[in-house]
């Protein structure tokens, strides 16, 4: 962690930029992709977002607490997305065998067929609106940067 004094000193120009360009990042790339969401493929992007996460799980279902944690919602707000889903026929939720407490949303082949229908939008949104942008940049040491910082925000929400 770094130093009080350290984390009082003011910000360099070009880290003030930095900080404001990524503010404006995180509020307006989501917007567009989800904008060529629904345009391109009539699946908004907070529908996409879990569709895909299950695709890459064994058996195609995670626990809704675990998948409210990646697609970085509420349990409820994932919960009203899961049933949304539901009503489409794309993702079934089922008991835990676990333990038989919680609920696993799992998703269905009707699912797994309108995400490959999707993929096609989502992955022309991302790369226009954000991957292109970097060119030759080292994307794996910017990736493992980001991942930091994700990483940071994680551990102090565990102690907030």
């Amino acid at each position: 962690m770094a130093s009080t004094k350290q984390q009082s000193q003011p910000l360099s120009a070009s880290e003030e930029a930095f900080v404001r360009a990524l503010s404006r990042v995180l509020l307006e790339l989501p917007r567009a992709v989800d904008a060529d969401m629904v345009e391109g493929a009539g699946l908004p992007l907070s529908e996409y977002t879990p569709l895909m996460y299950l695709s890459e799980t064994p058996g195609r279902g995670m626990r809704m607490s675990e998948l409210a944690a990646v697609c970085s919602l509420s349990l409820s707000g994932m919960t009203r997305v899961v049933i949304r889903l539901e009503k489409h026929g794309w993702v079934e939720r089922v008991k835990c065998a676990e333990d038989g407490r919680g609920w696993n949303a799992v998703l269905t082949d009707a699912g797994l067929e309108r995400l490959e229908q999707a993929w096609p939008t989502h992955l022309a949104s991302v790369r226009r609106h954000l991957v292109d942008h970097f060119g030759d940049q080292d994307l794996a040491g910017l990736t493992l940067a980001l991942q930091r910082v994700a990483s940071d925000q994680g551990d102090q929400g565990d102690h907030a």
